[in-house]
């Protein structure tokens, strides 16, 4: 469903991202792991187009889609959750939800508010509140809805569990499992390996803009020594 190959990006003339490659199928949840500025946020803002690569390839669904811009590829059915959340502070949930709505896409069930309150079960009880009078969680779970009313087909969701209290990330978890089983296919940048392990069926370690190690996730639970050089703080 989607394909990177040898993608960089600069901030300026900082070489950010050197050669990622990565691939993620459909209704596969894939973790792409590594510390603090490794190049998480970098690689999903590159798939995304609001960060322009320098060189190499993205494909999703079959269209090259490096150097679009991010609302044709939005459109295209590629969703993206920002680690800062961005919601409508002065809008209700309903209103947030609303201003993400996209048409159905063919072979797909689409997302309506009542199937998201369904999913995410605290937002339904507060669908007439203003986003700026929630949670950081319940911020996290509106912008995760908001993306999902533009019936995505793959969603980018970067760093979900940053944050959040460990009984929120423990929804959060349950969420993308649910999402996982619709048929969503689902690529995260995470720090929390406990998480990570939760959700994901594979894992993609990056380190200073390059790919470090790819693997299942049971082979990088079995791989100390990988987890030690990479991960560990």
């Amino acid at each position: 469903m989607l394909s990177v190959t040898g993608l960089h990006a600069h901030y300026g003339r900082a070489h950010i991202l050197s050669d990622v490659a990565l691939e993620v199928g459909t209704g596969e949840v894939v973790v792409l792991l590594g510390r603090n500025g490794a190049g998480k946020s970098t690689t999903m803002k590159a798939i995304m187009g609001l960060v322009r690569p320098s060189a190499g390839r993205v494909a999703f669904l079959g269209h090259e889609i490096a150097g679009r811009e991010p609302f044709e590829i939005a459109r295209l059915g590629l969703g993206y959750v920002p680690e800062e959340r961005r919601i409508f502070a002065g809008l209700s949930v309903l209103e947030n939800l609303e201003v993400g709505r996209r048409p159905a896409r063919d072979g797909m069930r689409p997302w309506t508010p009542e199937r998201l309150f369904a999913l995410f079960p605290s937002l339904g009880a507060m669908r007439n509140r203003p986003g700026g009078r929630m949670s950081g969680g319940e911020q996290q779970m509106l912008t995760i809805a908001r993306t999902l009313m533009g019936n995505p087909r793959l969603i980018l969701l970067d760093e979900p569990s940053e944050g959040l209290a460990p009984v929120v990330v423990e929804r959060m978890a349950e969420a993308i499992r649910s999402l996982k089983a619709e048929g969503l296919s689902i690529l995260l940048s995470e720090q929390n390996l406990h998480f990570a392990q939760a959700v994901s069926d594979r894992a993609i370690i990056i380190e200073k803009g390059r790919i470090r190690w790819q693997g299942s996730m049971p082979a990088l639970l079995a791989a100390e020594k990988v987890r030690e050089q990479y991960l560990s703080v």
